[in-house]
Order: C-alpha cells, then sequence, then structure tokens
C-alpha cells in the first residue's frame, strides 16, 4: 500500500483549498437571533453555548453522514487501516465507499472534504459570537467566566481539527511556516487567507489557555460541558501533535485526575452510556432526540436496525485482531468464526426478528440502547486516552520507566490475567505504545490524525482490504 506521505507528499484533507470559500463559513443556524439578544444575559449566552454542545451530534446541512462530530470520526476510520469491511463486496456500495478508497476527501467537490471544513467553521463563528459579547451580558461574572471559557476551549478545539486536516502535519522542531487554514477569531462569513500551521496552533494554544484559566474550580452540570479536565485533554493532545512531549504527558496527568479506567463488564456495555466513569466528554442522547440515520451509531454500531450496519459491518483489521493478547478484554469485542470463543452467537437476532449475520471480525464494540432506533450516548474524551497520550509523550521524551508505568496502569483493566510491566526501550516501547492505542482507540476517530501526525505509511495488505 502506499505511504502517505512518499506518494501524496503530505496529508492535507483537501489539496485545492487556498482560502475560505464564503459557502463553507456561513456558519449561523438558520433559526439564529441577533448576537445582542443571545448573549444580552448569562441565561441567554448559557442557551447560546447549550446551542454549541448541541452540534456536536446534530445533523448538518441535511445530508444523512453528517451527524455533527460522529461524521468527523467516521471518516477518520475510513481513512486510516484499522476499520475494513467484513466482505469486500459490500464495500462498492457503502455509502463511505469513496472514502475507504482515498476519491472523496481529495475532491472539493465531495461532501466529505467539505462537511469538516463547514462544522468547524460553524462551531468557531458560534463561540465567536459568545466570546465577543459575554462580557458586556447581564449576570453573575462567574458565570459569564465560565461561559467564556467553554466558548474558547470550542474555538481552540475546532481550529485544531481543521488544521490538521486541511493544513500541512506540524513537524517538531521546524519552522512549520506551511499553509494551515484561516484563524477566525470574529464572528464573519467573509474568507480569509490561509495562516501558516505555526499561527493557527499559537492560536488553538492561547485559546486553550485561556479557557483553563476561566474554568478552573468549574463544576459542570454533567459531561456535555468542558470542565478542567476536558481542557488539559484538549492540550495534551495539541501537544503531543506538537511534539511537546513534557507538556503533553503534564496536561495528560492533569486531565485524567479524578477519573478512573472502566471495569471489562463496562468495556463490553456497548460504549454507549456517558454516566460510565471512564468517560471524561460526551454528548448524552436522550429518547427523544433521535437521531435515526445520520447518527454516529446508525453506521458504526453492531445492532441498528439500518442497512448500513446490517449489509456493511464493520471489522477490525486482520493483522491488529492478531496482536491483541489472548486474555485481552478488546479481544471479545471483535466476532469470530467459532461461536465458542467469544460471548456472542453466530447470528444475532434483535427487535422485530431483524437477523444481523455475522462475519469474522466484525466489532461488537459500539451497541445502541435500543436497536429500533440509534440513541445511545456520543463519546468525546476518555481517560484511557490520557494514559496513552502520557506513555507515549513520556516514551518519546526518553522517560521509560515512566511510560512504561503508564501503559501498565492501562492495562491491568484491560487484561483477564494479571499483565507482565513491559520491559521495552526507546523505540520497541513507542512501538508498543501505539500498537495499544490502536487496540484502545479503534473506532473512535483517531486513526487518521495519528497516522498524519506520526508521519506514517497507510498499511492496507490484507486480502479484501
Amino acid at each position: 500500500m502506499k505511504n502517505i506521505l512518499k506518494k501524496l507528499g503530505i496529508i492535507i484533507f483537501v489539496l485545492s483549498l487556498t482560502a475560505c470559500e464564503d459557502d463553507y463559513l456561513d456558519t449561523l443556524p438558520t433559526d439564529s437571533v441577533g448576537a445582542g439578544e443571545a448573549i444580552a444575559t448569562t441565561k441567554n449566552a448559557w442557551a447560546s453555548l447549550n446551542g454549541i454542545h448541541r452540534t456536536l451530534y446534530s445533523q448538518m446541512r441535511a445530508t444523512q453522514g453528517e451527524g455533527g462530530l460522529g461524521g468527523v470520526f467516521i471518516v477518520s476510520e475510513h481513512l486510516g487501516d484499522d476499520l475494513v469491511y467484513a466482505l469486500a463486496s459490500p464495500l462498492n456500495t457503502s455509502w463511505y465507499n469513496g472514502t475507504y478508497k482515498w476519491v472523496d476527501h481529495r475532491n472539493d467537490n465531495s461532501s466529505i472534504a467539505s462537511y469538516p471544513y463547514y462544522y468547524f467553521y460553524r462551531i468557531i463563528n458560534d463561540a465567536n459570537l459568545i466570546i465577543a459579547n459575554i462580557d458586556n451580558a447581564v449576570g453573575d461574572p462567574t458565570e459569564k467566566n465560565r461561559i467564556k471559557g467553554q466558548a474558547l476551549a470550542y474555538r481552540g478545539w475546532a481550529h485544531f481539527n481543521l488544521v490538521q486536516l486541511y493544513g500541512k502535519r506540524y513537524v517538531r522542531g521546524a519552522v512549520n511556516s506551511q499553509l494551515g487554514v484561516p484563524i477566525m477569531v470574529t464572528s464573519s462569513t467573509e474568507g480569509k487567507a490561509r495562516n501558516t500551521v505555526e499561527e493557527v496552533y499559537a492560536q488553538i494554544n492561547t485559546d486553550l489557555n485561556g479557557a483553563a484559566e476561566l474554568l478552573t474550580g468549574y463544576s459542570r452540570p454533567n459531561k456535555s460541558h468542558l470542565n478542567l479536565n476536558v481542557v488539559n485533554g484538549l492540550r495534551a493532545r495539541v501537544a503531543l501533535t506538537q511534539g511537546k512531549w513534557a507538556d503533553a504527558a503534564t496536561h495528560a496527568a492533569n486531565a485524567k485526575a479524578g477519573f478512573t479506567l472502566m471495569t471489562s463488564s463496562q468495556y463490553q456495555g456497548g460504549f454507549n452510556d456517558m454516566t460510565n466513569s471512564e468517560w471524561m466528554w460526551g454528548s448524552a442522547i436522550l429518547d427523544d432526540q433521535t437521531m435515526y440515520f445520520y447518527s454516529f451509531h446508525a453506521y458504526m454500531s453492531r445492532n441498528f436496525s439500518s442497512t448500513h450496519i446490517r449489509s456493511y459491518p464493520k471489522a477490525v483489521y486482520r493483522d491488529l485482531y492478531t496482536k491483541f493478547p489472548t486474555t485481552d478484554i478488546r479481544r471479545t469485542l471483535v466476532a469470530t468464526t467459532n461461536s465458542t470463543a467469544d460471548n456472542y452467537p453466530s447470528y444475532m437476532t434483535f427487535a422485530g426478528g431483524v437477523t444481523y449475520n455475522r462475519s469474522a471480525g466484525v466489532s461488537n464494540k459500539f451497541w445502541v440502547k435500543n436497536p429500533s432506533s440509534s440513541v445511545a450516548d456520543i463519546l468525546n474524551m476518555r481517560v484511557s486516552e490520557m494514559w496513552l497520550i502520557e506513555a507515549e509523550a513520556r516514551a518519546r521524551n526518553g522517560e521509560d520507566a515512566l511510560a512504561q508505568n503508564a501503559l501498565h496502569a492501562l492495562n491491568l483493566t484491560r487484561r483477564s490475567d494479571v499483565p507482565v510491566k513491559s520491559i521495552n526501550v526507546g523505540d520497541a516501547l513507542i512501538d508498543e505504545i501505539m500498537l495499544h492505542r490502536r487496540m484502545e482507540l479503534w473506532g473512535e476517530g483517531f486513526r487518521f490524525f495519528d497516522l498524519k501526525r506520526t508521519n506514517a505509511a497507510l498499511k492496507r495488505d490484507h486480502t479484501g482490504t
């Protein structure tokens, strides 16, 4: 399979975009009110912020595959190498056929190419409205800080996603004068020239650092809101991408404080419940907020009654599956041809008598709460990612013992036996951590981003992939 960097020069999500286009930046929702009225009081400002929270799982542009942030997760997984289709033939008619074949995201007329651009700039625009007006709002100053802090976090996070998708990769120790994406810090639908990658990351860090200051001491009402833990998690992601190893490890350690890793039984529970002790940030989907066929789970779950689930079951790349230890709980989430080898029968029958045939390698990681609807909470950040960031950052920083400890802490909860702590050092330890990152975070939207930031090759050399 072609090497991402050698064959394409550099991963750029859309090669032809040189500046924002007005239609991509038309980010104001159709039911929006004037900024002054929307942010006139802290009560109204909270409502505006809640609108951004809801954007994480709302349908965009009346398109089936654009179900908020989940739509971006799905694209990232299809552009990687660890998600495959159980059968080769269904891929040719799958909704994501062109994405999997690396066609759609290189076509600037494709909705796959334009969607993340539209989506994240919409969030930025809505955040900018809050940031520009909240200081003059009527209400408690502490509440204003909490609102502004979350808006800053959203703006920094959205720019971070954009520059990873549409800009050239950040190179540690380089000037990074390569073009990234336009920085938008005011509410506007006018196009702007692209800033450099370094400039974009500087703005990202400014926003996230400002958010951390304003959200210190904030006790959020639920995990849909962004608190200091989440902001530190975002800072850890950014620092890891920039190669700032010490910062990444510190932010990751701070982010996971107060959270615990899930148990084995919770790990097999379907990844659909925001009350899970490991979830740091997510979206709670209520029964009356059914997302039907545009949700993340309408494409990635195992038991929702949709054509895409029944006909195009998502499987784990065999090369990855064979590396799971036999005592690893994550291995049980991959169906095998032997019905006694895991907890799942050779076929499954759900509500209404609908039968889902099981093929070898199909993932049983994601489940909807009710097969007749796509309702399931959506995961945005969890503690295991922070352990993996800390482990990787410390390993890349030459702190092998601390990296081994971080990886071991995660493995203790993922094995039915007592795992032996790794004795690998240097590159071998880094490779081991990256393998565990693939095993742990499969399907959660990280693979394409990881390939790009590490300058790694896309490997699909198994039959049918």
